[in-house]
């Protein structure tokens, strides 16, 4: 299958290297020279990935043309606040009947829309042809292909299996589901919630604290998405809690990482600066907040790391804030015996 891979990310580029060893011709598209000429040189993407050796069925290119001819697939692995900037240039150049595939985890600041949308308003793709691939997917885990799991989401259940046939080796195992709207909130949410178990972590919290987060904040996230229409069964799954589980723990979780400087003491423009990546949670907890006042959902855990990150709270002050509500049934409603 000829792919083309919009994005030569940390991400980008570790799934490249899934779909060539799953036996794809791939096309990496990135605006960088340096990039194009070490993939087509060295095999290597020496940014992101020091020591990796990327396969031979690899080739590099910025020009976006060269990258959607004749793609059978078209994966979009770039920040979630460019990507309708990015459509707006070389979207129309997407073969028809091509199937779009969106790595990204965020929410579009100003319009709230899922990444799917985004794709579907931009492009003009319908959402028959619009995939989202979501997980516990760590790159640098994968670079070194380690065993992992992922979802494959697409309302059309074949546009799903093409994918999901596209990506699977001996390491990498998708599944399917057409639950597009539960796979793209929880791979957001659960970056919202990873910043604030970091936050838990840079204060000096154990595992007790941290793991009040993580299940409180898949609360928050099955809320939104069943609010939304998602299939509650979603966020038990790899892009729920799998994901969630994943990006709290790991130190190479950009998100977490974040949220252990904002504990440590660190401005959020101190924390961005030292972790030199892009953190979708950052970008998206204010859009997602917004949407669960929009459905009256409460999210007390995402309202605080707003606080932190847009009011100038202090990472102490709300995590007492949130420790401080009222208590109440566990399941947020009232318990019949």
């Amino acid at each position: 299958m000829q792919v083309a891979v919009m994005g030569a990310g940390s991400w980008g580029t570790v799934f490249s290297m899934i779909l060539a060893d799953a036996g794809c011709d791939v096309v990496l598209w990135t605006r960088s020279e340096e990039i194009v000429t070490e993939v087509n040189e060295s095999r290597s993407n020496s940014a992101y990935h020091p020591g990796l050796v990327l396969p031979a069925n690899i080739c590099a290119t910025t020009v976006a043309s060269e990258a959607l001819a004749n793609a059978e697939l078209v994966i979009l692995a770039l920040p979630a606040q460019t990507l309708r900037s990015n459509l707006s240039e070389w979207g129309g150049e997407i073969p028809a009947d091509t199937v779009v595939v969106s790595l990204i985890k965020g929410i579009e600041l100003g319009t709230s829309m899922r990444m799917s949308e985004v794709v579907s308003d931009a492009a003009g793709i319908p959402p028959q042809r619009i995939a989202v691939v979501s997980g516990p997917n760590l790159a640098h885990e994968i670079a070194a292909r380690e065993p992992a799991a992922t979802t494959v989401a697409c309302i059309n259940e074949d546009s799903a299996r093409k994918v999901q046939d596209a990506c699977t080796t001996e390491y990498f195992r998708p599944y399917y589901t057409t639950d597009v709207l539960g796979v793209e909130l929880a791979g957001a949410l659960k970056n919202v919630i990873a910043l604030a178990n970091g936050m838990a972590v840079g204060l000096g919290y154990g595992e007790n604290s941290q793991a009040a987060i993580m299940t409180r904040g898949l609360a928050e996230l099955s809320r939104l998405g069943v609010a939304l229409g998602a299939h509650p069964y979603t966020f038990s799954g790899l892009s729920g809690v799998g994901d969630l589980i994943a990006t709290c723990q790991s130190p190479l979780s950009r998100n977490r990482t974040i949220g252990v400087y904002l504990g440590e003491g660190m401005t959020i423009e101190q924390a961005e600066t030292a972790t030199k990546t892009t953190s979708e949670g950052v970008k998206s907890c204010a859009p997602l907040l917004e949407l669960a006042r929009k459905y009256s959902v409460e999210m007390p855990i995402t309202e605080q790391v707003v606080n932190v990150i847009h009011h100038g709270k202090s990472p102490y002050e709300v995590l007492q804030a949130f420790m401080a509500r009222s208590t109440r049934s566990e399941t947020g409603h009232r318990e019949h015996e």
